[in-house]
């Protein structure tokens, strides 16, 4: 939990208004919440958190004096529809009139215009970062047409796998023993008819990194796989299960899950993600530049 009374000493001065220690803690504590679990915040990452907290409130007292300046309007309901939701966050009324007095020093009127800062702020970045950095279809499809070898895939296989690995230098016996397992994991392997059955098996048996998710190493470019084994998948069809394959003194046996060849990926394979990635690129893009612009005739002290 964050500390039930923080320090008012000044932290920060933006155009006269001072900005308090407390306004920097409780920003530490958004930027990184684990510390309320932690007995406070890591040693190394302080520094780091605090420039970033500090950085944060400057640009949100930014916004606050810019939409005050521009005589931002604030409609009277929506006032009263976040105070209320405000009051609800509190367990009791004990509560909350132990925050109206520890964060603002038991005024109500304190408490509106905190209220209302945060709705201007809210406010101002919804029109100048939210709304400008919706990314459209079309612009989306324009980045892609832009782009090609961003969405070119190579070949690539996706394989569940049972490997019998026996140690290194093990000697002749220990290679016997090995090709054995391998043989009879083999036999067993083959009489799998699901994804699910040659999963449990791996579970069971394999002895690779990949036994415990099922023997599924997931969708991996040709180049990654072994030469016998992407010879091997080549020609095999999905559900299919391969000759037991020998890679040094391990063997391995894999069952063909997915063949996906080289590619362009389509646009409408990737376009909700695109827009998405090119929407965040452009929100902290406009963010970015209101902040620069509002910083420009600003005086800004770090006390």
């Amino acid at each position: 939990m964050q500390p039930a009374i923080l320090t008012m000493k000044p932290a920060v001065r933006v155009n006269g208004a001072v900005l308090t220690e407390a306004d920097v803690v409780r920003e530490m504590y958004t930027i990184f919440p684990y510390a309320s679990q932690h007995n406070g915040f890591p040693k190394a990452m302080e520094a780091e958190i605090r420039k970033g907290a500090i950085e944060m409130i400057i640009f949100e007292e930014l916004i606050y004096q810019e939409a005050k300046r521009q005589k931002v309007p604030m409609a009277p309901e929506q006032m009263s529809k976040a105070e209320d939701a405000f009051r609800k966050q509190f367990a009791s009324k004990t509560a909350y009139d132990q925050y109206l007095q520890n964060e603002c020093a038991g005024s109500t009127r304190v408490l509106r215009e905190k209220i209302r800062r945060s709705l201007l702020i809210d406010k101002m970045l919804q029109t100048q970062v939210e709304e400008k950095s919706v990314i459209t279809v079309a612009e989306a499809k324009a980045y892609y047409d832009n782009n090609a070898d961003k969405f070119y895939k190579p070949e690539s296989y996706r394989i569940q796998t049972i490997s019998i690995i026996p140690p290194q230098n093990g000697g002749a016996t220990v290679e016997k023993e090995a090709r054995k397992r391998a043989e009879e994991a083999y036999e067993r392997a083959k009489a799998t008819k699901t994804y699910q059955d040659f999963g449990l098996l791996a579970e069971k048996i394999s002895e690779d990194d990949w036994h415990v998710s099922m023997g599924d190493r997931k969708l991996v470019e040709d180049s990654k796989l072994p030469p016998p084994v992407v010879k091997a998948a080549a020609v095999m069809k999905p559900g299919e299960v391969s000759n037991l394959i020998q890679l040094g003194n391990s063997y391995t046996i894999f069952r063909l899950v997915e063949h996906t060849p080289a590619g362009r990926t389509s646009f409408e394979a990737v376009r909700a993600e695109l827009q998405s990635d090119l929407q965040k690129q452009k929100r902290a893009e406009l963010r970015a530049a209101l902040n620069r612009k509002l910083r420009q005739d600003a005086k800004i002290e770090v006390l």
